[in-house]
């Protein structure tokens, strides 16, 4: 399959460069049969009583270090944790970097390469584990917004605006963006119409902002992320189901979570691991009925995945009326609510 029935043209100031204020005024575009457009206000009456909606509770660490080799400039950000002081990390000019060398990003916080991968990956050891790593991330790290909003800008403001209403748990680089939309007056709303909610967690990787850089989808090789789905919510999935409802995962983390706990008969089984789930057009979803997602980019993984999930004709045209229509794009842009249908 050719990465480039994936492209189309996107308008660089329809980027968002700030989510909107409050969070649920953003649109809201329906894709089913007709295209609607809507405000994220207005999501409680697609819901239908018995649905369940299934949130990520993954929290965002300020996962982007600056510091020096020797007196060279090093940029590094952080995409999976594998131990309590060793992270997979992309860094910038890797090429410089060799195993055994130690990144300084001030005098007492330090790191070690101890291999080098593909693409500009390499893997850290820091000088401190656990809590105390994640403290020394709060106070010399930044946010790790993509480059697309200002050059990753990552200021103070975004440590707000970068988290999510449900964020607990430490351990993403990039937020599960559909999730910015909720505010708790929409979700009193959305529990007053009779419509359930479950939190999982994956710990969004910054292999979500690389670029396709193959030819073929095929070919592409995504970037493995840890996730955990309770026995509770698994429970709750199931149920759901059971009892006619529809399963509404807020996000395409949610959704990929999901899909990777799902048994052949579409059950969700209790899951704790790592997934590199890619989701293009032919697969056969199993355990989700609608995605809740934002816009995303030409010739993306995430374009693949809503085209996989709403069909690649549907999602090519309403992503050509959101563009006419100026909706917000990416991280803090605009919505979409989507029904199932045929790639």
């Amino acid at each position: 399959m050719d990465v480039d029935l994936f492209d189309f043209d996107l308008p660089r100031d329809l980027i968002a460069q700030r989510p909107a204020v409050p969070r649920d005024s953003a649109r809201l575009l329906d894709v089913g049969a007709f295209l609607a457009d809507r405000a994220m206000a207005d999501l409680p009456g697609q819901l239908r009583p018995g649905d369940l909606l299934v949130f990520n509770d993954t929290k965002v660490i300020p996962a982007r270090l600056s510091g020096l080799r020797g007196e060279a400039k090093v940029e590094v950000t952080l995409h999976l944790q594998q131990g309590p002081d060793t992270w997979r990390a992309f860094a910038r000019p890797a090429r410089k970097l060799h195993p055994g060398d130690v990144i300084r990003f001030n005098e007492e916080f330090t790191a070690r390469v101890t291999d080098k991968g593909a693409r500009g990956e390499v893997g850290l050891t820091f000088d401190r584990a656990g809590g105390d790593l994640i403290a020394a991330l709060e106070q010399w790290g930044i946010m790790p917004l993509p480059p697309y909003i200002r050059q990753g800008r990552g200021d103070a403001r975004d440590r707000d605006d970068y988290q999510t209403l449900f964020a607990t748990r430490e351990g993403a680089v990039a937020a599960p963006t559909a999730g910015l939309h909720f505010t708790p007056d929409l979700l009193r709303h959305i529990e007053e119409r009779g419509v359930k909610n479950s939190r999982l967690t994956l710990h969004v990787g910054a292999g979500t902002f690389l670029p396709v850089t193959v030819d073929r989808v095929e070919d592409h090789v995504m970037h493995a992320e840890w996730g955990e789905v309770s026995p509770d919510v698994a429970a709750a999935v199931n149920e759901t189901h059971a009892q006619g409802g529809r399963v509404v995962a807020v996000g395409t983390t949610s959704l990929r979570l999901l899909e990777s706990a799902a048994d052949e008969t579409g059950v969700v089984q209790p899951f704790q691991g790592e997934t590199d789930i890619f989701i293009y057009p032919g697969y056969r979803f199993r355990a989700v009925d609608l995605l809740l997602t934002n816009f995303h980019l030409p010739r993306s993984t995430l374009f693949m995945l809503v085209c996989a999930f709403a069909g690649t004709s549907r999602m090519k045209a309403a992503y050509a009326h959101a563009v006419a229509a100026g909706y917000r794009f990416y991280s803090y842009g605009d919505g979409c609510l989507l029904q199932r249908g045929d790639a």
